[in-house]
């Protein structure tokens, strides 16, 4: 029951002092008596206890079952709701910091998060310069080389008519340059850009109309994927020329955004899903984890849209090469999480390939393995307007007026992407779980000259993507097996990874021989990726345990209670040195 709060005696004793008084006006002494009293009834609430006149706010993520009865419980504890999250059933809203944990506590209240930013993967070139080979160029064309889908394998599915036509990849960064040469149209000259969604200011805006990428970053990931132009080499920029595409700006123009715009932008996706067709959704963004997957709310977002049947691919982040580095959202097991390797600048020499020591690692705190696959991420050249703030900001890297030279796992998840969007149009049928097995099952890891694997299967998963080899690979098995993303979601089950640690502080696989890690980075080059690498019990890391805590590491990870997140960026991985 509400009770009224008395005042305190010598606030009555000054009022009755006071009441004769007139003031400059000829506001009388009763009127200002009444206002000052409605004033202390507003600084002094139920309780007695004084408040601040303003409290500062805090921007947080609140789930519950009922997205209306959630927003009338904002309002009632001094908040306001920015918008609403349905994909989690959730709300966003600016909360007052000392009506936290009245919130939290509340019945109807699953639970509340700090809204955190996330950032882009993208990084700069640690070596080499920005060069392009102009062996076998095609006359007129001046387009740089850009080199990666020939190392992935495209050129001999473009052959064959597989090109990513019929397949839309959304792409949820720092929005893309619709109209540059090279995204606006396929290869035919057809338009392809079929839809752009703003989360940031929540509203869809036609393409042809959309505004520039003030950052950069979401343009260059969208060239990798499907730039249509003919370079020097009479090739295609992009892996996947003629996929359509979506672009969702959810990053702002620093490369930085929240959880709110990044859930929002990919709500919008799987709503939109069955309206452009998208099969592919492309994260190249990447925070640190705060809980487990299943208890991050963008993790949920990434999970209901791999149930909707959208294949995720997702930055494994550029915090490597330490173990248990990924990223969120890449340390979601469902999804297909991409590390990086490099060509070393010299494209057709396979052997001097390497893994940079930018790419994170896993395994994740649940145990899974990550990244499930590595694809080319260093000094990859694609489309970014020389107006754009990376641009401008690392002019060294600028190719030409259109073009860019960048490294990271951004860049290697835009290539995963394109091939899917080409394996797709190979498989329309497949699901998601089926395109996670055929990439992870062709995929050639590093070897060195006894046959064993160079780099850790934390480090590399199954290896290098092969696009011709994952589009014609007969087999239809499906990725994921022994999880149920059904009862992860709704949180009867939760699941733990096959990895584990020794007592001596080695990484290995539970249940076989091998894979085991000390955790350290050694490049030594000798070494060839090999497609007839035989993994022993199969994929037996590949799958997961209902989950139990029986991890060595498990008691480091004390994970915080929802709003007491750090506002750690959720960015597009951070700028690296080009590799």
């Amino acid at each position: 029951m509400l009770t009224a709060t008395p005042f305190p005696q010598t606030l009555r004793l000054r009022l009755s002092a006071q009441r004769s008084m007139t003031w400059a006006g000829s506001v009388r002494g009763p009127i200002f008596i009444r206002a000052l009293l409605l004033l202390v009834l507003l600084v002094l609430p139920f309780g007695g206890q004084p408040l601040p006149l303003s409290q500062p706010l805090v921007r947080v993520i609140v789930q519950g079952s009922d997205l209306g009865r959630l927003a009338d419980l904002v309002r009632e504890h001094g908040g306001k709701v920015e918008t609403r999250l349905e994909i989690i059933d959730a709300v966003s809203a600016d909360v007052p910091a000392l009506s936290l944990p009245a919130l939290q506590a509340h019945p109807l209240v699953r639970r509340v998060w700090r809204d955190r930013s996330i950032i882009a993967s993208g990084k700069g070139p640690t070596g080499g310069t920005t060069t392009t080979s102009t062996s076998g160029t095609t006359m007129g064309s001046t387009i740089p080389d850009t080199a990666f889908p020939r190392v992935v394998g495209a050129p001999a599915l473009w052959s064959k008519g597989i090109t990513g036509k019929g397949i839309t990849v959304a792409v949820v960064d720092t929005g893309a340059t619709a109209t540059i040469p090279g995204l606006a149209k396929d290869s035919a000259g057809r338009g392809r850009v079929t839809a752009y969604y703003d989360a940031i200011a929540g509203v869809q805006v036609d393409p042809r109309y959309s505004p520039a990428d003030a950052y950069g970053h979401g343009t260059h990931v969208a060239g990798i994927i499907a730039g249509s132009e003919r370079t020097v080499t009479g090739e295609f920029a992009g892996v996947a020329p003629d996929a359509s595409l979506v672009i969702v700006r959810a990053l702002g123009d620093a490369g930085a955004g929240t959880y709110t715009d990044v859930i929002r932008g990919i709500d919008w996706v799987v709503a939109n899903k069955g309206k452009y067709d998208i099969r592919v959704l492309n994260l190249s963004l990447s925070a640190s984890p705060q809980s487990y997957y299943w208890d991050d709310p963008l993790n949920q977002a990434v999970m209901k849209a791999w149930q909707a049947g959208i294949v995720v691919v997702a930055a494994a982040g550029n915090s490597g090469p330490n173990p248990m580095s990924v990223g969120v959202p890449g340390n979601v097991p469902y999804v297909i999480t991409v590390g990086a390797f490099t060509d070393g600048f010299t494209p057709d020499d396979i052997e001097d390939d390497y893994l940079p020591a930018f790419s994170s690692a896993g395994p994740t705190v649940e145990g899974f393995v990550k990244p499930e696959v590595v694809a080319p991420g260093g000094h990859n050249i694609s489309t970014m307007l020389n107006s754009a703030a990376l641009a401008t900001v690392h002019s060294e890297f600028r190719v030409d007026a259109q073009h860019f030279q960048m490294s990271g796992t951004s860049m290697a998840t835009g290539v995963v992407s394109g091939v899917a969007a080409l394996v797709l149009q190979a498989n329309p049928g497949f699901t998601p779980d089926q395109l996670k097995y055929r990439l992870m099952a062709t995929a050639a890891p590093a070897v060195d000259s006894t046959g064993q694997l160079a780099y850790s299967v934390f480090q590399q998963g199954a290896g290098r993507v092969m696009a011709s080899e994952a589009a014609a690979f007969g087999a239809t098995d499906a990725h994921n097996q022994g999880l149920n993303l059904s009862k992860d979601l709704s949180g009867p089950r939760h699941y733990g990874g096959p990895a584990n640690q020794d007592s001596s502080g080695n990484y290995y696989i539970m249940d076989t021989d091998g894979y085991a890690w000390s955790g350290g980075y050694a490049w030594s080059g000798a070494y060839t990726w090999s497609s007839a690498y035989t993994w022993s019990n199969g994929y037996a890391w590949s799958g997961g345990y209902a989950w139990s805590n029986a991890y060595t590491w498990s008691s480091v990870y004390a994970w915080s209670n929802g709003y007491a997140w750090s506002a750690a960026l959720l960015m597009s991985p951070a700028w690296v040195s080009q590799e």
